[in-house]
């Protein structure tokens, strides 16, 4: 084993990428749905290669300066994906929320910074325990960034590469409860609290005409359709396709056929009998008032009418805030399906009443005209597409790292947001500036989970690797134990807190409450295993705004845990 370890050692780019792709490996493991992740794994694969190799003497350490550019490249990315979502949680209906995500976030940071002191634990424990305990990966690059910027002060005898490992290791310890504890809060809250979340997503399905996003099998139903029908009724002869819609609203012709020739749909077209009429709408619509035109006909050459499928980005400023169901007086309707809504990257439950905001991603199939109609009014069509633009990306991260630089004297030390923070803030920034200019700044949803993914579980490789060397000669079972319940508390408590504000002083229904707790602690999983409890897909209605919020904050107080716990 000595030989591969020196090898790896030798070679650092082998070691980097044979340590990701194992973390990826590791993380796919499962025990009765919970795992690591491959995140996590990246930390425990790391660190765990870099102390078994320590024992046949060989020392493992990666480039830091790599291991800050994959990480300033995931703060750029979380930037450029929670900025509309960060900006439309500051506006009135999502202020309750934010509200939520605030307490939620500074009563964790508040409990690791006590409990760290109460137990006395080991300089570096308090950043890794808040990026643990919060399951906020992105909070150990802040936590080392106190440590390199010198606002966290080594003591006497202790080195930055211990500090490092400490970070780690309090990360390790911390996390596992931290993904399994609020998993499990979120899911049984409503219960230990004596309310039935399922009778409350029930009633706020049918107030708010809410389908569950997460009934994902293949069926035949189809909401709308297209049929063919030969005109044969008198009374409809004679009229204009714009009287036939003003006197039945719910249909739309798409298509005339007259003889061998397509006439389309122009609204002064007069009808005339013996006309097939390509006609769409709702499928019960379709499938009353038979007699209206007349038989029903099998007719491709009327049916021919091109379809569309496609992913809307809302970006007009008039279409912000209004509800789906306004939709429904405009040209297209009936002439378009939603089947699916993301909002902050995750599936958001569609409804007559959900009002649409900035970012939102409606994915739509319907004829190809009313699809441009639609993404006239709401935003922008987001085709696949390779193609990223790279100097917005490196403007994006110039202006980031000379916002890190900006710094603010106070008392005998200065303040700023350090690299990450600025580019973080400037990831927030370039996307809401795109998203109003839309001629510039194009970042493919695969790019950007690039930025991200890569980004964050490389840097943690690194972090691991670089701070397995030092695991062996600081862990013992006393501080392992004494992290854990630092952990245990600061990962435990604030949901319950979070929960009891907004469930008795918000009012905010229960089955909404579970996603924004989940939202509040930044992890998505809870949502999904809170909306397979009450089989709804509600809970995901309070997860976007916290979401947002809680993922700056928990990204900066890892800076912070380590500053106050000195």
């Amino acid at each position: 084993m000595q030989a591969f370890f020196q090898f790896l050692a030798d070679n650092p780019y082998i070691l980097l990428f044979f340590t990701v792709g194992m973390a990826v490996v590791v993380g796919k493991f499962a025990v009765k749905g919970y795992g690591l992740g491959m995140v996590a794994a990246a930390i425990v694969v790391g660190a765990g290669l870099a102390t078994w190799a320590s024992v046949y003497g060989v020392k493992m350490q990666l480039d830091n300066f790599a291991k800050s550019l994959f990480y300033y490249l995931f703060m750029y990315g979380v930037g450029l994906r929670v900025g509309p979502a960060f900006f439309n949680a500051l506006k009135k209906d999502g202020i309750t929320f934010t509200i939520l995500a605030v307490i939620c976030s500074f009563l964790g940071l508040g409990l690791v910074v006590l409990m760290s002191g109460w137990l006395d634990l080991p300089a570096g424990a308090a950043g890794g325990v808040l990026a643990g305990s919060q399951t906020m990966s992105a909070a150990i690059g802040t936590a080392e960034m106190a440590v390199s910027q010198g606002a966290y002060k080594l003591p006497e005898g202790t080195t930055a590469e211990q500090v490092s490992g400490m970070i780690a290791l309090g990360y390790g310890v911390t996390y596992i409860w931290g993904t399994i504890g609020i998993i499990l809060v979120c899911k049984y809250l409503p219960r230990w609290w004596g309310v039935d979340a399922r009778k409350a997503a029930r009633e706020y399905e049918l107030e708010h005409g809410v389908k569950n996003v997460d009934d994902a099998a293949l069926t035949g139903y189809r909401g709308g359709g297209l049929r063919a029908y030969r005109l044969e009724n008198t009374a409809t002869a004679g009229q204009s396709i714009a009287q036939f819609r003003s006197k039945y609203p719910q249909y739309r012709i798409v298509n005339v056929r007259r003889g061998e020739e397509s006439l389309g749909a122009d609204p002064g077209l007069l009808l005339q009998t013996g006309d097939v009429l390509a006609l769409g709408g709702k499928l019960g619509d379709l499938t009353e008032n038979l007699g209206l035109i007349g038989t029903e006909v099998d007719d491709p050459k009327a049916l021919s009418v091109p379809l569309d499928q496609a992913e809307i980005v809302v970006t007009e400023k008039d279409a912000v805030g209004k509800p789906l169901s306004a939709l429904a007086a405009e040209d297209f309707a009936g002439q378009l399906q939603v089947t699916r809504m993301e909002r902050s990257g995750e599936p958001f439950p569609v409804g007559r009443d959900t009002e649409l905001k900035r970012f939102d991603v409606l994915h739509v199939t319907g004829l190809k005209g009313a699809v441009d109609k639609a993404a006239g009014l709401l935003g922008k069509i987001a085709r696949p597409s390779t193609s990223t633009d790279l100097l917005t990306l490196s403007g994006g991260m110039v202006l980031g790292l000379l916002i890190g630089k900006i710094n603010v004297p106070v008392g005998d030390f200065s303040v700023g947001l350090g690299n990450a923070g600025g580019l973080l803030l400037s990831g927030i920034f370039v996307s809401s500036l795109v998203s109003r200019l839309r001629f510039f700044g194009s970042t493919p949803n695969a790019a950007r989970n690039i930025l991200e993914d890569l980004g964050l579980v490389t840097f943690i490789a690194i972090v691991g690797i670089n701070a397995g060397a030092t695991l062996l000669d600081q862990l013992t079972g006393s501080i392992a134990l004494k992290i854990f319940l630092a952990g245990f508390v600061a990962s435990t408590v604030p949901p319950f807190v979070t929960w009891a504000v907004g469930y008795h002083i918000f009012k905010i229904n229960p089955a909404v409450l579970m996603g924004g707790v989940a939202g509040s602690r930044s992890h998505s999983g809870p949502a999904r295993e809170a909306s397979k409890e009450i089989d709804s897909s509600v809970p995901w209605v309070g997860f976007p705004v916290g979401y947002a919020i809680s993922g700056v904050l928990y990204t900066v107080f890892g800076y912070f845990a380590m500053v106050l716990s000195q």
